[in-house]
């Protein structure tokens, strides 16, 4: 189980090299920079150039990004080229609050959809072909654009939940709990369903499968075939979609972060790149590349957990 983790953890290593370089040179290529923008339109050349060589973005872009890796990979990666404050130190003040909404919206969705999908299956094809049109439907639709539909609806038409704002878990857990609500349900609306369809469709394969009929015929309970059987021998391509969910709401959080105020890594992601505040994105992309790279890892295990047969490699 060691050398597995150790594997998938350096196996991780030339993502997250690969994710922060080309996010740098994208960065460093577009036009105009940080300097311009803290400079402001009325500034001189000879003023803007100063800026440039204060902040480092007179160097080369290899170099700079060289210089950059050296000091991440010691655990620095600089300070804001906006404010100045730490990177390190700010994004983890803002970690918590998107995992706030990402891990809730993930495990609800997981729970809803591995449900749905298994009673689709064993239940009829009605309930299968509404799962399949959740799905496309639910893939078509934008989550700001089901952020703004559920703030519309139970923040000011019902004004039951706060259409903005954050309160942390140490002031209030049940004003952290209403905080989260609107925008957890806008990502599990999203989610859920491509889960649903997911689960469906290996469902219908485990159970048709020969072990099933084995199972039936030695007279085991429906509910247990269905249920723990085949659900377990289905968790491949389960937890594939559970994982790509998960990395697709780390995403997400980017707009819906915004749209419900809420002081997170997405919410910094969009003021970073707006200011082309260079050493906050390569922040935000790094800290996005390592949960996608743990939440693999854990999924990977969960699997073998599930089914000790398969060698995770």
């Amino acid at each position: 189980m060691t050398q597995i983790i150790l594997r998938r953890l350096l196996s991780g290593i030339p993502l997250l090299l690969g994710v922060s370089f080309v996010t740098f040179i994208l960065i460093g290529v577009a036009p105009g920079d940080a300097a311009m923008i803290l400079a402001g339109a009325e500034a001189t050349p000879a003023e803007y150039q100063a800026l440039r060589q204060e902040l480092g973005l007179n160097e080369p872009l290899l170099l700079q990004y060289w210089h950059w890796l050296v000091n991440a990979v010691q655990g620095d990666m600089g300070k804001s080229i906006v404010n100045g404050q730490d990177v390190v130190q700010s994004l983890n003040e803002r970690l918590g609050v998107t995992l706030s909404i990402v891990i809730p919206s993930v495990a609800i969705s997981a729970f809803l959809g591995v449900l749905v999908g298994c009673i689709s299956a064993h239940r009829g094809r009605w309930l299968g072909r509404t799962v399949d049109f959740a799905a496309v439907f639910g893939s078509a639709l934008p989550n700001f654009w089901i952020a703004l539909i559920v703030v519309t609806l139970l923040a000011v038409t019902f004004p039951i939940f706060p259409a903005i704002g954050y309160v942390s878990p140490t002031v209030s857990l049940s004003g952290w709990a209403t905080s989260i609500t609107l925008p957890v349900l806008s990502m599990v609306i999203g989610g859920f369903a491509g889960i649903a369809k997911q689960t469906r469709d290996a469902m219908l394969t485990g159970l048709s499968a020969e072990y099933t009929l084995a199972h039936r015929a030695d007279g085991v309970r429906e509910g247990t075939i269905v249920y723990w059987h085949t659900l377990r021998n289905s968790a491949a391509p389960i937890l594939a979609i559970i994982g790509l969910n998960f990395v697709g709401s780390l995403g997400g959080t980017v707009l819906i972060e915004k749209i419900f105020g809420l002081p997170g890594l997405g919410g910094i992601a969009v003021s970073a790149t707006s200011q082309r505040d260079i050493t906050t994105i390569q922040g935000v992309v790094v800290y996005f590349a390592i949960l996608a790279v743990l939440v693999n890892l854990v999924l990977d295990l969960t699997y073998r957990r599930l089914n000790p047969k398969v060698q995770v490699k």
